[in-house]
């Protein structure tokens, strides 16, 4: 509740809340300015709490049911609990979003709404691309199995490297005088670990980097093109925090058209258009998410076709983790590199409420598709940009998941102290990013409803890295280790599984000896002395028949796994 009340308070509003914090912590009220007050619930579990789902009551016990445990944990070849408090913060997140939707409708006609949220539907959100590839027609196109970045200089600096470019990973590799045959085994898994949230490639590339210091490992990076990024600690961002909101809205020229009227409380968005021309995972999510809120999602895609559609594996021929972020848009074939192509997506752009991207830095300026391009034919256009850092760091790597993590100390937030920091291969801020870019998209559309003006509303992969980290940045600040203890959220074996403690009861359960035990019998035995704890789904293909989600999970028209809408309005 702390990250939904900050927001709010950054975005202007005045508010309360009712009892403890945290997902359980009951109803929040958003009220004034005109509007009939709009609450918020969450709760750790969207089922009773007589069911399975009474399980699920706290931040490990609902990333071990959801299958977050298990891909944050397929680097290591076993079940890792994230160490930062990922449901919740996306649940705070998602709440903001229905308590803006729910205004935007009011603002538009619609009855007031409750929103309900749980983090355990958000969870689900998170992993929804890598539980669509589980539930798909083949298996992945690359392996899965342990291994990945990052990687050590002779000098024990730990770094990230990246590259989309197999010319210059290979020029990379050679340059440190890395085995042939490594450099073309590593490529495929590196590629895909975006996808795979793994990377199983040849240890000698590890080998390699341990005989080079970090001065000859950048040099090598330099020459090739390819980018590193030493990991760097919480403290160290702490350091340079400028304190920004995650977000930034800008007022633009004031608008000609009012946004049409809606009747539909829990499709507030009904009868706009979001045209959206986005990349992997940041822009296209955050668009779905609009789409789910009722607007009408436009795609523009490459002339082909987005080439991301025929990923494996695929359902009924149509790559599975594309769908779970992109079913349900239509779609244009564009060709920005056309005069002709750029002109029709000015016009677009003219009648559409919202356009979202997440081009490469300057790229949209240098195509003329820069708010200053399109506002004059559309002044009351929100021109929506989910950019990897903003403009905010002078010395900033390539915007991509992983160097962002390794900037910003995400990488030594996520695992205990017991373990070396690494960036989770779970794409974190790419979700975070696009929950926040959704997010600037409502609240800008309100600031529009409520000024008269087009809107600019820029988010960042570095925005939800702060999100993320800001109880490990505050401690940090305060010179208190920014880390959990050592084990902390580590799931516990037994004969046939793992299970997950919740984290009052994880001191007490970890002296119980529990590997001779099946997983139903381990549960038994903590439960029979008052211990919470709930399996650890390591086969994300089970969870649509998991009795803790009852009814969740469904099959859209490809037959690709779906999750539920993450918010409830009504």
């Amino acid at each position: 509740m702390d990250v939904v009340t900050e927001r709010l308070r950054l975005l202007g509003a005045r508010t309360g809340t009712d009892g403890p914090r945290g997902p359980g912590a009951g109803p929040a009220t958003l009220a004034g300015a005109g509007f009939a007050p709009v609450h918020a619930v969450t709760g750790w579990s969207a089922g009773p709490a007589d069911s399975p789902t009474g399980e699920l009551t706290d931040e490990a016990t609902v990333q071990a049911a959801t299958g977050v445990m298990a891909v944050h944990g397929r680097r290591d070849g076993r079940p890792r609990g994230l160490a930062v408090d990922w449901a919740a913060t996306t649940t705070a997140v998602l709440t903001v979003q229905g308590l803006l939707a729910t205004l935007v409708g009011q603002a538009r006609g619609a009855a007031p709404a409750t929103v309900t949220t749980s983090a355990d539907r958000a969870a689900l959100l998170t992993v929804s691309q890598y539980l669509a590839a589980a539930g798909a027609d083949e298996g992945e196109a690359a392996e899965v199995a342990p291994g990945g970045p990052p990687f050590t200089s002779s000098d024990g600096r730990a770094f990230e490297l990246e590259t989309l470019d197999p010319a210059a990973w290979a020029a990379f590799w050679r340059a440190l005088e890395a085995p042939d045959d490594a450099i073309r085994a590593g490529w495929r898994p590196f590629q895909f670990r975006y996808a795979t949230a793994c990377a199983p490639f040849p240890e000698a590339l590890h080998t390699t980097t341990r005989a080079h210091s970090l001065a000859r490992v950048k040099e090598a990076a330099d020459r090739s093109g390819a980018e590193v990024c030493v990991l760097r600690t919480p403290a160290e961002r702490a350091a340079e925090h400028d304190g920004a909101a995650p977000w930034s809205l800008r007022l633009l020229a004031p608008g000609t058209r009012p946004l049409p009227p809606t009747a539909s409380a829990s499709r507030p968005l009904a009868g706009l258009t979001v045209l959206e021309a986005g990349r992997r995972i940041q822009a296209p999510l955050a668009a779905h998410l609009l789409g789910l809120l009722g607007a009408d999602v436009i795609r523009v895609e490459p002339p082909g076709g987005d080439p991301l559609r025929g990923m494996p594996p695929t359902c009924s021929g149509v790559s599975a983790r594309w769908l779970a972020l992109n079913r349900g848009k239509k779609a244009v074939e564009i060709d920005i590199k056309s005069d002709r192509d750029r002109r029709t997506l000015r016009a677009m752009t003219a009648e559409a409420d919202v356009f979202l991207h997440n081009w490469a830095p300057g790229k949209a300026a240098a195509l003329g598709l820069d708010h200053p391009d399109l506002n004059p034919a559309n002044p009351g256009l929100v021109y929506a940009y989910t950019s990897g850092w903003a403009g905010r760091l002078h010395d900033a790597p390539m915007g991509t998941d992983f160097m962002v993590q390794a900037r910003t100390g995400v990488g030594a937030a996520v695992r205990p102290a017991d373990e070396p920091p690494a960036p989770s291969l779970m794409t974190l801020l790419d979700v975070l990013g696009a929950l926040h870019g959704t997010e600037a998209v409502l609240a800008g559309l309100l600031l529009r409803l409520r000024t008269g003006h087009g809107i600019r509303a820029d988010s960042s992969l570095l925005g939800a890295a702060d999100t993320l980290t800001a109880p490990a940045l505050r401690r940090a600040a305060r010179g208190a280790d920014p880390r959990p203890p050592a084990g902390f959220r580590r799931p516990l074996r037994t004969a046939d599984g793992w299970i997950a403690p919740a984290d009052t009861c994880a001191a007490e359960a970890a002296r119980h000896d529990l590997d001779g035990l099946s997983t139903t019998d381990a549960l038994t035995r903590l439960r029979e002395r008052g211990l919470t704890a709930t399996p650890v789904t390591t086969d994300l293909a089970r969870l649509r028949d998991d009795p803790r989600f009852p009814g969740a999970i469904t099959h859209d028209a490809h037959g690709a796994p779906a999750v539920p809408d993450p918010w409830s309005l009504g």
